[in-house]
């Protein structure tokens, strides 16, 4: 045991002494060797740093490193909508006063004249607007209020949500690296005297700044987007989508049924194929089988013994 130490503390010494004879004894640097050196390693620095919160999150199975609540959730919810009105001009205008009433804007609006297959002129609008993320649920709310009957006249509503917070992480990371870089930049042309290196970090300058305004104009598209979500509504005429009446009578509205029905119908066979072939069949399978197994094995036994009986006989 003490001449194994010995060894271990005997090539410890050696690569030490090693290492030390590998250095250049007084080796000395110019100043800009130095600013360059340090330009360098901060970035690096500044890169490490920026990695450091992860440290505060889980890794998922995936590989992606899942924020465990310490990070700001950055979240895109837009929304669609199309509904039918009495009014589609009247109900256009109240959708943009209700998104300037929740502090938001209207992005664009149109109104328009479409043809029914009846010849009949009947006017149709297209409204976005944003409003603040918070007030989104709130505001399709009140636009769902401008119909007569929920059931029928909101023909589809889609609301989307998109996380960024991973994107807009990146992209503040490669900010704070940018804007180490530029700092570095911009004490090596103070300090440079030469014209060629002074043209030279100008133009590394001027690209770094570049690149720093392009990543500020992405994070800051990202949490604009986050603030005021979009809402698009497509507003159409009840006369447009009326069923035809003819004393009373909708033929039109017993063939939606009509369909509806053989839809559900059909729906009700496929689920009850999918039950039968993945529960069912496996569960009679496991309780049948070894009584199958076991009556067969009475059968070969009944067979055998009435084969040997006969050969006795004979």
């Amino acid at each position: 045991m003490k001449i194994g130490k010995f060894f271990l503390i005997l090539t410890a010494a050696a690569a030490m002494l090693t290492s030390c004879a590998l250095m250049p004894a007084g080796s000395e640097r110019s100043a800009e060797f130095d600013v360059m050196e340090e330009m360098a390693e901060a970035p690096m620095m500044e890169s490490f740093a920026a990695e450091e919160p992860m440290a505060d999150k889980a890794v998922t199975d995936s590989g992606f490193a899942q924020d465990t609540g310490t990070a700001e959730r950055i979240v895109i919810r837009n929304a669609h909508l199309s509904i039918v009105v009495v009014d589609p001009a009247v109900a256009m205008d109240e959708i943009a006063d209700m998104a300037e009433d929740q502090g938001g804007f209207v992005v664009n609006s149109n109104l328009y004249k479409t043809t029914t297959s009846s010849g009949i002129e009947v006017p149709t609008a297209n409204i976005t607007v944003r409003v603040p993320a918070e007030d989104l649920d709130a505001t399709l709310e009140q636009i769902k209020n401008l119909v007569e009957d929920p059931d029928i006249d909101i023909l589809s509503e889609d609301v989307s949500g998109q996380d960024v917070t991973r994107e807009v992480t990146d992209l503040e990371s490669r900010l704070r690296n940018l804007e180490a870089a530029e700092e570095q930049l911009l004490e090596i042309m103070e300090d440079a005297t030469e014209t060629e290196a002074v043209i030279e970090v100008f133009r590394e300058l001027t690209n770094v700044r570049e690149e720093i305004e392009v990543i500020e104009g992405q994070i800051q598209y990202y949490r604009e987007s986050a603030a005021l979500s979009a809402i698009s509504v497509t507003i159409q005429a009840k006369e447009a989508v009326e069923p035809i009446s003819i004393g009373g009578w909708q033929p039109g509205v017993q063939v939606q049924n009509a369909l509806q029905a053989l839809v559900n119908a059909g729906k009700y066979l496929v689920n009850a194929l999918i039950w039968l072939v993945i529960f069912a069949v496996p569960v009679l399978a496991i309780i049948f089988l070894p009584i199958y197994l076991v009556i067969r094995f009475f059968q070969k036994r009944k067979k055998a013994s009435e084969k040997e009986k006969q050969a006795k006989k004979e």
